[in-house]
């Protein structure tokens, strides 16, 4: 069973096919490893931790199920989050709205400097997402694709299933409208 410090593809790859055979440990595996980056995707995507949570269930139980008919043409972390976007999509289309994310509270410090510190840190964090939740839902989605789970624009267009240059264009502009909301939230 590989292990969650190093996975590589090829890992990943190995727990698919145990999981078309029916091992349950390798479901447990592969969940521990993908938890937190498609929660964080749906979370974006959604606004909402509950119905992050449940998309993350849904998308799993989908590998789950589906492991048998990978058939290798991408990535498996592709193939994964290919599944995780198409659940957001139809989610985002039977909710037809959006729900705006609570911000966690700040925690005590020990010391005046530090809480000065971390409220600094903590209201240019609440820019930042205030900002991306101005963007497009296609600019969010690549932006977050590639900055918070870092994949390069090829694997991020077979996710989205929109050609490259697409993508590069989706970013671009994200990029311009996250630099002109944040020196207007700065001034």
């Amino acid at each position: 069973m590989p292990s969650s410090q190093g996975n590589t593809p090829d890992d990943y790859r190995t727990l698919i096919r145990q999981m078309a055979q029916g091992q349950e440990t390798a479901l447990v595996e592969f969940y521990r490893i993908f938890e937190q980056k498609i929660y964080a995707f749906a979370k974006i995507r959604l606004n909402d931790s509950q119905e992050a949570s449940d998309l993350l269930h849904e998308v799993m139980w989908e590998v789950w199920r589906s492991a048998g008919r990978f058939e290798g043409r991408s990535s498996v972390s592709t193939w994964v989050f290919g599944i995780a976007h198409h659940k957001v999509i139809d989610r985002i289309r039977q909710a037809n709205k959006h729900k705006t994310e609570t911000l966690e509270g700040i925690h005590a410090t020990e010391s005046e400097e530090d809480l000065e510190a971390l409220l600094t840190q903590k209201q240019m964090g609440e820019h930042i997402r205030w900002c991306i939740e101005m963007l497009s839902d296609d600019q969010r989605q690549v932006v977050h694709l590639a900055f918070y789970e870092g994949l390069p624009y090829r694997e991020i267009s077979k996710i989205v299933d929109s050609p490259e240059g697409t993508v590069k264009a989706r970013m671009f502009h994200a990029k311009q409208a996250l630099k002109r909301c944040m020196s207007r939230r700065l001034k």
